[in-house]
C-alpha cells in the first residue's frame, strides 16, 4: 500500500481503523478511499510490490528534528507519533559511534543533497523501560522545502530484513517450481494457466511458456475436464484445499490411460487477496497398478483362506463340490459348474483319470451370480444331476486329457465373455472338471486368475478324493458288517424274533455293533448283542472276528459265563500278533503296551430254553436287558455288568430268569439310548417308557417325565411294529453311532410237545425207550419218522447203558424239528470213530450221523446229554431209508 505522510497537525491520534489501514490489515478496493480527518488514504491495486515490502516514511524539519511520523514508521521502529515528533533521528536511532558521521550527513541533506544508504538502527527504550527494536534499514532521503522556504527532508525507509526474506523466498520458489519432480501449475481466477513448470512440459509437451493461457480442457477430456473445472471453482470460492484427488487422462502421443494424484489450494497475495490456484500433481499410474496387483494378491489370499475353511467340511462328494462354488461365486467369477466322473460317483475302484476326456460326467453343482443365467460353454445347457460328456476336440475334453487348464472361447452374442476349464486333479488323478466364467462387464481372466483357479480346483479335488475314499471304506465296512449280521429275520424255537440295525450317518464311520441269534441243541437259543469300541473298518473286522468266535463257542454248548471268558481271551489277543499268550505277556508290561491296538468290546450273552422258559444271562460291560412281562411295566433286569471284553482278569457272573409266556425281552446297544443331546440315564428311561403298558403299569409312573406311549407285551401286535415304534419314539436319527436292537417275545413249547421219561439202568430200558418214542410220535402224527426214531433212540440208550452212569432220561421235543435227548450222569463225551470192516460194533454213532439231520453231545450240571435232530416230513424232502443206511456202513 502506498503511503504519503500526513502533516503532524492533521492527525496526532489516528483511529484504530486508520492504523489498521496503514498497516495493511484492511484492504480497500482500487479507487476507493477512507477518510481520517482530512487525510485521504488510497489502496494500491492487487499485486503491488507494496503488499510485500512495507515502506515507512517520515520528514525532518529545518532544525534536523522529526516533524512528521507515519503509521508505517510506528510499526517499523515501534515508536508512536507523539514520541517521535521532535526527536533527533541521529541521536535516537543511530549507534553512538556513528553519531558524528550521521550529523555530517544530516547537514549535507539539509543543504539540499539526496542520500541513500543502509543504516543499522536501534529504537530507544519505551516509557515502560522495555528495550527498543533493532534492525537494518535502507534509507532514501530526499531534500524538500517548507512553506516558508526553509530546507527540510523526506525519508523513505525499508526494512532490509524483509527484502532479504523476499529474495530467499523467490529463490526457494524458483527452485521448487522449476526443479520439482511434481507437475506444478499456477492457475489464475479465470482458470487459465499463469505459469507451468518443466515437469508439466515434459508430460504434455512443449516448453513451460507454451502452457501459458491454457485451460483444463487442453489437458483432459470430457467429462473428466468438467469435473476438475468444477473442483477448481469450488477451491477458488471456498478456499478449501483438495488433497490426493485422482485424475485420469491421456498424454500426447500415447493411448495409455494415465493416472495422477493432484493437490489444489488457493493462492493469496501479500494482503491476503486470492490471486489464483496452485496445482501440484504426480503421476501415480505405476502406483495404482502396483496397488491393483497387491489388492488382487490380497483377494486371492483371502479367497484361498476362505476355501481352506469352507471346502472339505463334509465327506460327501456333492456337498464338497457345492462348497467350492459357494467360495468362488461371486468373489472370483459370475458363473461356475462342477462335473465329476460318473464312474467315481458310482463307486468304481479306479476313476477314468487321464483318459481321452470324453468319458461320462455328471454335473453335481452349479452356481450363478446372474439371475436366471444358464451356463453355456460348448454346447447345450446341462442341468444339475444330468450325465453328459464333452466332444473329443473341445477345450473341456482337452483339459481332462492333459490335466491342464484351458480357456474356452466365448460365444458370439452370449452373456459370458471369459471361461476357464480347470481339471480337478488329486494325487495325479483327474476326478472331474470345474468351469469358471465371467460375464461381460467383468475383467477377463488373466494368468494370475488361472493359477488361483487351479489351486482352488486342486483343493476341492483333494477333498472330493478323500470323500470318495471315505465313501468306499464306509461302504466296504458297512457291507462287511451287514454280511456278518444274521440274514433276514432270524428264527428260534419258542421265540418270536424281530431285529433292527441302523448304521451311523455318512459323516461318521461304521461302528462295531452286532447282534446274533444262534440255535442251540434242545430247542434252545442264544441271543447275543455286542458293541466293539471304535469305528471304521478296524472295528467292523474286530466285530466279525468276535461274532465268529461267539458262534463257535456257542456250538460247543458252553455256559454263558464260560463263553464270555473265552471271548475275553480272544479279544485280548486281537491286537497282538502273537495271540492270547503274547497279549498276556504284554499285559504284564503295561508301559510297553500299545494302546492303539487294544480291542475292547461290550457283550451280553443269553441262552433261552424253550422247554423251561428259563433264560440265563451273562454280561460283559453291556447295557442291561429290558423285560416286559404281560400286564406289567417294563423293567431293566439286574444283570451284573462285568468288565468289557479285552480287559481280562475278572470272572463273569450268570443270572437265570424265568420268563413268563408272552413276555417281551429287548437287547440293544448304546446308540439307541445315548447321544450328545440325551444322556444315558434319560435314554434308558425313555426306552423303558416306550415298552411300558400304561393301562397296567404303576400309576406313579405317569409322573415320570420320560414315560412314552406304551406297548403291551401280551398283545398280538407284531414285533416288527414294536421295533418301529421304539425307533420312532426315541431319538434315533442323530447318526452319531450305530444302533442294534434285538427283541424276542417268549412262546414256550406246549406241554403236549414235550415227552420226558426216566429209565432205569437195565437192558429192558432199551425196548421201553423204543415203545415210548413210537407211542409219542404216533400221537404227533409223525408216522414216517417212527422207524428212524426208534432205531436212533435204541442206539443212544444202549450207549448210555454201556458207557454212561446213573439213571437214564429220555426226552422228545417237537417244534420246527424233532429233537431226541438221552441224559445220563456220565461225564465222558461220546466220540464217533470209523469202524474197520472186521469189527462187529462201533457203528452206532455213525448210523446216528447218517440218519439224523444233526447230532451231538453237551455237558450238563449232572452229567451229559446226547441228542439228535430229525426234520419233520413235509412231502418234499425224502426220508433216509434205515436199511440203505445200514448197508452203507459195510
Amino acid at each position: 500500500m502506498s503511503e504519503i505522510p500526513a502533516k503532524a497537525t492533521e492527525s496526532e491520534d489516528p483511529s484504530d481503523r486508520a492504523r489498521a489501514e496503514a498497516a495493511g490489515y484492511i484492504d480497500v478496493p482500487a479507487g476507493d478511499s477512507l477518510s481520517v480527518g482530512d487525510a485521504m488514504w488510497q489502496s494500491s491495486p492487487p499485486g503491488s510490490i507494496y503488499d510485500y515490502i512495507k515502506v515507512a516514511s517520515f520528514s525532518i524539519g529545518p532544525d534536523g528534528l522529526v516533524d512528521q511520523w507515519s503509521l508505517r514508521a510506528e510499526q517499523l521502529f515501534g515508536i508512536s507519533t507523539e514520541r517521535a515528533v521532535g526527536m533527533d533521528p541521529i541521536e535516537a536511532f543511530v549507534d553512538p559511534e556513528l553519531h558524528e558521521h550521521g550529523q555530517r550527513k544530516m547537514a549535507e541533506i539539509l543543504d539540499g543533497r539526496e542520500w541513500t544508504g543502509v543504516v543499522p538502527f536501534k529504537a530507544p527504550e519505551s516509557a515502560e523501560g522495555e528495550p527498543g527494536k533493532e534492525g537494518l534499514a535502507e534509507v532514501y532521503v530526499m531534500p524538500t522545502r517548507t512553506e516558508e522556504g526553509e530546507r527540510a527532508a523526506v525519508c523513505i525507509v525499508v526494512d532490509v530484513r524483509i527484502l532479504r526474506r523476499i529474495e530467499t523466498d523467490l529463490a526457494a520458489s524458483q527452485s521448487i517450481f522449476g526443479q520439482s519432480p511434481f507437475g506444478f501449475l499456477l492457475i489464475d481466477p479465470d482458470l487459465r494457466v499463469r505459469r507451468a513448470n518443466q515437469q508439466i512440459a515434459n508430460t504434455f509437451g512443449g516448453t513451460p511458456d507454451d502452457h501459458r493461457g491454457r485451460g483444463v480442457h487442453d489437458y483432459l477430456q470430457s467429462p473428466e475436464a468438467e469435473r476438475i473445472t468444477a473442483t477448481l471453482r469450488r477451491v477458488l470460492e471456498t478456499g478449501n484445499s483438495i488433497t490426493d484427488m485422482q485424475v485420469t487422462g491421456l498424454v500426447p502421443g500415447s493411448d495409455e490411460r494415465r493416472h495422477w494424484s493432484i493437490n489444489l489450494y488457493r493462492v493469496h497475495s501479500g494482503s491476503g487477496r486470492p490471486i489464483g490456484i496452485a496445482w501440484l500433481g504426480t503421476d501415480v499410474t505405476e502406483r495404482r497398478a502396483a496397488a491393483r496387483e497387491a489388492a488382487s494378491a490380497r483377494r486371492n489370499l483371502a479367497l484361498l483362506n476362505e476355501a481352506g475353511a469352507r471346502i472339505g467340511n463334509s465327506l460327501d462328494l456333492e456337498t464338497t463340490a457345492r462348497e467350492l462354488l459357494d467360495v468362488v461365486v461371486p468373489g472370483f467369477c459370475d458363473l461356475a459348474t462342477v462335473d465329476l466322473y460318473q464312474g467315481l460317483l458310482a463307486g468304481d475302484e479306479t476313476p477314468p483319470g487321464r483318459a481321452d476326456g470324453s468319458a461320462e460326467l455328471r454335473r453335481v453343482a452349479f452356481a450363478s451370480a446372474v439371475s436366471d443365467a444358464p451356463f453355456v460353454g460348448g454346447g447345450a445347457p446341462v442341468s444339475v444331476g444330468a450325465v453328459h460328456h464333452y466332444p473329443f476336440n473341445s477345450p473341456c475334453a482337452d483339459a481332462l486329457r492333459t490335466a491342464r487348464p484351458q480357456y474356452v472361447p466365448a460365444e458370439e452374442g452370449g452373456l459370458v465373455q471369459s471361461t476357464l476349464a480347470v481339471p480337478m486333479v488329486a494325487h495325479d488323478t483327474v476326478v472331474g472338471l470345474a468351469q469358471f466364467a465371467r460375464t461381460k462387464g467383468s475383467e477377463p481372466f488373466g494368468d494370475r486368475d488361472r493359477d488361483l483357479a487351479v489351486e482352488l480346483a486342486a483343493r476341492a479335488a483333494v477333498c472330493i478324493d478323500n470323500a470318495r475314499l471315505y465313501r468306499r471304506e464306509h461302504e466296504r465296512a458297512l457291507i462287511l458288517q451287514r454280511s456278518l449280521l444274521p440274514p433276514g429275520d432270524p428264527e428260534a424255537s419258542g421265540l418270536d424274533i424281530a431285529c433292527r440295525y441302523l448304521p451311523g450317518n455318512a459323516a461318521t464311520e461304521v461302528g462295531g455293533d452286532w447282534f446274533d441269534v444262534i440255535e442251540l441243541p434242545g430247542h434252545r437259543t442264544a441271543l447275543v448283542v455286542g458293541d466293539v469300541m471304535g469305528r471304521g473298518l478296524r472295528a467292523a473286522v474286530a466285530m466279525g472276528e468276535l461274532r465268529t468266535a461267539v458262534r463257535t463257542l456257542a456250538l460247543l454248548d458252553l455256559e454263558p459265563a464260560e463263553v464270555l471268558s473265552a471271548l475275553d481271551e480272544i479279544a485280548r489277543g486281537l491286537g497282538t500278533p502273537g495271540g492270547v499268550q503274547q497279549a498276556t505277556r504284554a499285559a504284564r508290561r503295561p508301559r510297553e503296551a500299545d494302546l492303539s491296538e487294544v480291542y475292547l468290546a461290550t457283550c451280553i450273552y443269553a441262552v433261552y430254553d424253550s422247554v423251561t422258559r428259563r433264560c440265563t444271562f451273562a454280561n460283559a460291560g453291556h447295557l442291561p436287558p429290558v423285560l416286559v412281562e404281560p400286564g406289567e411295566a417294563a423293567l431293566m433286569l439286574d444283570v451284573p455288568p462285568g468288565m468289557p471284553l479285552g480287559v481280562g482278569g475278572e470272572p463273569f457272573e450268570e443270572v437265570e430268569v424265568e420268563l413268563p409266556e408272552g413276555a417281551l425281552l429287548a437287547l440293544y446297544t448304546d446308540g439307541l439310548v445315548e447321544s450328545r443331546d440325551h444322556p444315558l440315564d434319560e435314554g434308558l428311561q425313555a426306552f423303558v417308557g416306550a415298552l411300558t403298558d400304561p393301562a397296567t403299569r404303576n400309576p406313579a409312573a405317569d409322573d415320570q417325565p420320560h414315560a412314552k406311549t406304551a406297548l403291551n407285551a401280551d398283545t398280538h401286535r407284531d414285533l416288527e411294529d414294536v421295533c418301529d415304534h421304539v425307533l420312532s419314539t426315541l431319538d434315533t436319527h442323530h447318526g452319531e453311532d450305530d444302533i442294534a436292537l434285538l427283541m424276542a417275545r417268549v412262546q414256550g413249547l406246549p406241554e403236549d410237545s414235550v415227552g420226558d421219561w426216566t429209565l432205569p439202568r437195565e437192558p429192558r430200558s432199551v425196548g421201553r425207550a423204543r415203545e415210548y418214542a413210537r407211542g409219542r410220535l404216533q400221537s404227533w402224527d409223525l408216522e414216517p419218522l417212527v422207524d428212524t426214531a426208534e432205531l436212533l433212540v435204541s442206539e443212544l440208550v444202549t450207549n448210555a447203558l454201556r458207557y454212561g452212569e446213573g439213571e437214564i432220561r429220555l426226552r422228545l421235543l417237537l417244534d420246527r424239528t424233532l429233537v431226541c435227548e438221552v441224559w445220563d450222569a456220565g461225564l465222558v463225551q461220546p466220540r464217533r470213530r470209523r469202524a474197520r470192516d472186521t469189527d462187529e460194533g462201533g457203528r452206532g454213532l455213525q448210523l446216528v450221523g447218517l440218519l439224523s439231520a444233526a447230532w451231538g453231545s453237551r455237558r450238563t450240571p449232572r452229567g451229559k446229554t446226547v441228542w439228535f435232530e430229525l426234520p419233520l416230513p413235509d412231502g418234499e424232502n425224502g426220508m433216509v431209508d434205515p436199511a440203505e443206511a445200514l448197508l452203507s456202513l459195510f
